[in-house]
């Protein structure tokens, strides 16, 4: 027995200082990296607490102090909630602590890029913290959610077409006859996508024997939107190009797809999922790494992006970056010039912020899910609803895109 206790004290202590070695490793290459690890850490936590939690939190009296105790469904939603608004106040106050950094002598880069102990155990203690709050604090940032949830999609529409456009700028910039043809083929590849897309839309959303108006709606509206970006582009008045029309385009039918897809299981029209009933471990999992993936991505193209996104004191110097540099000597610190940072740190955290938020809607689905729904990951009515409003303000925000340099010449876009 005291070799068994010995054994588990140098294990325990074996593992507690290679986790310190792994923490203290963390440079200014890494910072970002590790920030979207701990992100991912917290959307993890959440989906465990939201399928274990409950009959704990049924248990706690300042939580359950209903005089007729609420569905399971309810406990689920406010175990997701709590860890979101955890990472959500985690966030907001690094972001806050991060305002007006202009050059890496600034105390507070350090704080940035290092101390990751003390952030990750100030990280816990937050979460745990929420555990605490009253349930109308918890209610209060529900509801606050939905519209920050709101804001990250508009940031997401935002960054995609400052990507999309400076493609299709690199590429002509070029000027040569290879990038030209690379324009043509890409843009060829993604109405094919686009149109076969569709036709796959039309069979499993709009099932022979069934009155689906609302799917069929959706599906025509976004082909019509797709022409229209063509025609808008190619308008000789607007001198655009068939690349941002035909990947805009491509985007936009996924968007119809994951709004039609999020219909809930038991509905007639539904036809992708009609015949399967239960959610499989493998494809929640999938779900919630898209998730992930998706709001990492954003979190970092944002936080580095020159777009109008970008805070005042972010310079446009570090845009056109790389997540990691692959120099060492971008690691370095030099003492004798003030180097600037590479992009906002306040930015870059208060994305976070907002996807901390937006994740906490998709996985309790737009805290209105009940029943099958409260299990799975991004469905429900409010889901379909808010992809099809994501559409139409991509749809919107890229013809002003187009149009805006014309109505307003004098004005730079």
């Amino acid at each position: 027995m005291w070799a068994a206790s010995c054994l588990a004290s140098c294990c325990a202590a074996c593992a507690c200082e290679a986790c310190r070695t792994a923490v203290g490793s963390i440079g200014r290459r890494s910072a970002r990296i590790a920030y979207c690890g701990l992100f991912a850490l917290s959307l993890l936590a959440s989906w465990v607490l939201r399928e274990v939690a409950a009959p704990l939190l049924q248990s706690i009296p300042w939580i359950n102090h209903f005089s007729k105790t609420p569905d399971r469904e309810w406990f689920e939603t406010d175990a997701v909630l709590r860890v979101s608004l955890g990472n959500f106040l985690f966030f907001t106050i690094l972001a806050v602590i991060m305002a007006g950094i202009k050059d890496q002598k600034d105390p507070r880069d350090k704080v940035h890029h290092g101390g990751w102990m003390a952030k990750i155990f100030c990280w816990v203690v937050i979460v745990f913290l929420m555990f605490f709050v009253p349930n109308g604090v918890v209610s209060f940032y529900e509801s606050i959610s939905k519209f920050g949830s709101g804001l990250f999609l508009l940031v997401q529409v935002v960054l995609l077409l400052d990507f999309v456009h400076g493609w299709n700028e690199n590429w002509v910039a070029k000027d040569e006859q290879f990038w030209y043809m690379a324009l043509l083929v890409v843009s060829v590849v993604c109405y094919i996508a686009t149109f076969s897309f569709s036709g796959l839309l039309f069979h499993w959303f709009t099932p022979s024997g069934q009155d689906c108006g609302l799917n069929m709606f959706f599906i025509v509206s976004t082909l019509i939107l797709v022409f229209l970006f063509a025609i808008v582009a190619l308008h000789p008045k607007i001198n655009g190009s068939l690349l941002p029309a035909s990947v805009i385009g491509l985007y936009c039918t996924y968007l119809c797809y994951s709004g039609l897809s999020s219909e809930p299981r038991d509905y007639e029209c539904n036809g992708l999922h009609n015949h399967s009933k239960a959610m499989s471990t493998t494809s929640l999992t999938l779900g919630l790494c898209t998730t992930i993936l998706s709001v990492v991505y954003s979190a970092v193209r944002a936080g580095s992006s020159a777009t109008v996104l970008s805070a005042p004191d972010s310079p446009r110097a570090g845009a056109d970056k790389p997540l990691l540099p692959f120099s060492k000597a971008d690691e370095e610190d030099t003492k004798e010039v003030a180097k600037p940072v590479t992009y906002s740190y306040s930015f870059f955290h208060l994305i976070f912020s907002l996807a901390s938020m937006y994740s906490a809607m998709l996985l309790t689905g737009w805290s209105t899910s009940v029943g099958e729904s409260g299990k799975l990951v991004d469905v429900g009515w409010p889901s379909v609803y808010v992809r099809m409003a994501t559409q139409w303000a991509t749809a919107g925000l890229f013809i002003w895109s187009l149009v805006a340099p014309l109505l307003f010449p004098d004005r730079e876009f």
